[in-house]
């Protein structure tokens, strides 16, 4: 069975991820004489940087989410279908889906990548990551509950269980979660749950390294590490976490930390895409590119943002995996199949660092930005700027900004709602 996309005289170029990676580059080719076919197990983009926001009721997920079709009304050689790719058959030019068999005359992987527990199960079964937005619902339904249910609680060390939260990873992920969690704690819980003792709450981020934020700069990871302490964090360096049995979390030096929330930030692996030549994968489960993203040991196949690992001389162990690379690749990938539609040579890509930046709570940021770095409120304004800018769609622009000014000048949020899906009738067998 063949997925149901019309044949013309156009080639065919299929990007399977809809991320940042992938919704630039279709964006980019949508005026050209390609068909496009993007191909993305959601309906809809999803903002990553802000997931945190939901997690700690500051946003509502509709407020990150964009649907692929809106951003596509109009367009006549862009097909979307919502379904996931089972395997490349690089021979037949094909991709095995659900849905059928779907044709390619070029490849465009942007599959990006997914919580890497480093071979653990144990705390792979128990942890909770949070790389999607129902990952980010989910983590927030279940901070709520324990919270509700811990009044109930006399027992000391049970409810130390119940309202201690670690967090796994000292990069902008895990500093922002700890950040918007001791934040929460001091000014929204104390309203909420009077009867707890919110003094009790233990917020703990644990970094293997020795010291936080290894992509930025010294001095940015000295003042992430000043913010979080002066917001009560426990801040653990040149430690791991080893362990998580759902009661406790064990470190590498056998100390053991009661809690039933192990938040997972700390490290990526990339989406499997079987079928792909064995040569092609490398460390991290990435896929190795040329400087044009053509994956290696193929022609027609490209790879683009977090699952693609491309050298060179400025960068000898790849690119960060960030939007803003993925998005620099989607738009040279764009112009290079535009000079292959009028017979012209690619051009080599070169990654451009634009900066990185990291949030800590209210007029706490720190930014490495080119020529210059800066921490504190200046740096949160920027922030927000920068990741407002960002969002796809003018209705989910107004509605993050008036969520972020309420909060500010209310030090309060919203949307603590514990939302969990009905359970409902089995699905009816689709033939």
């Amino acid at each position: 069975m063949k997925i149901n996309i019309p044949e013309s005289d156009q080639e065919r170029i299929v990007i399977v991820g809809g991320g940042f990676g992938g919704l630039t580059l279709a964006r980019e080719l949508k005026k050209q004489n390609y068909q496009i076919v993007l191909i993305d197990k959601h309906n809809y983009h999803q903002f990553q940087p802000l997931f945190y926001q939901v997690a700690m009721s500051g946003l509502e997920p509709s407020s990150i989410v964009f649907p692929f079709r809106k951003a596509f009304q109009g367009e006549k050689n862009i097909f979307i279908r919502v379904t996931e790719v089972e395997r490349v058959d690089t021979d037949q030019k094909q991709l095995h889906t659900p849905l059928g068999i779907c044709n390619y005359d070029y490849l465009v992987l942007a599959i990006g990548a997914d919580t890497n527990f480093f071979g653990n199960e144990e705390i792979a079964q128990k942890a909770l990551p949070m790389k999607s937005v129902s990952e980010a619902l989910h983590l927030r339904n279940r901070i709520l509950t324990d919270y509700e249910i811990a009044l109930s609680v006399t027992d000391y060390e049970k409810r130390q269980q119940l309202i201690d939260i670690v967090i796994v990873g000292g990069g902008p992920t895990g500093v922002e979660v700890a950040g918007a969690l001791a934040e929460m704690k001091r000014y929204v819980l104390p309203k909420d749950y009077p009867q707890l003792n919110t003094d009790e709450i233990d917020i703990h981020l644990v970094e293997g390294a020795d010291r936080l934020l290894l992509g930025m700069s010294e001095e940015a990871a000295q003042k992430a590490q000043e913010f979080l302490e002066g917001l009560d964090v426990k801040v653990k360096l040149n430690a791991m976490v080893t362990g998580f049995d759902g009661q406790h979390a064990t470190l590498s030096d056998d100390s053991k930390i009661p809690t039933h929330k192990l938040i997972w930030a700390a490290g990526v692996a990339g989406n499997k895409m079987p079928g792909l030549p064995d040569e092609a994968l490398v460390k991290g489960r990435r896929l190795a590119v040329d400087r044009f993203n053509r994956v290696q040991g193929t022609q027609d196949i490209f790879a683009i943002g977090d699952i693609a690992y491309m050298e060179e001389p400025d960068y000898p162990k790849g690119h960060p995996q960030v939007a803003q690379a993925a998005m620099q690749h989607a738009k040279q990938l764009g112009k290079n199949f535009k000079r292959l539609s009028k017979g012209k040579e690619m051009e080599p890509f070169s990654y451009k660092d634009l900066g990185s930046m990291a949030t800590i709570g209210r007029n706490r940021a720190v930014a490495d930005l080119p020529g210059f770095k800066f921490q504190g409120a200046f740096a949160w304004l920027i922030w927000l700027f920068v990741h407002l800018f960002q969002i796809l769609g003018a209705k989910n622009k107004v509605f993050i900004f008036v969520n972020w000014v309420w909060n500010y000048l209310t030090y309060d949020q919203s949307l603590r709602l514990i939302i969990r899906p009905k359970e409902g009738p089995a699905d009816v067998a689709r033939e």
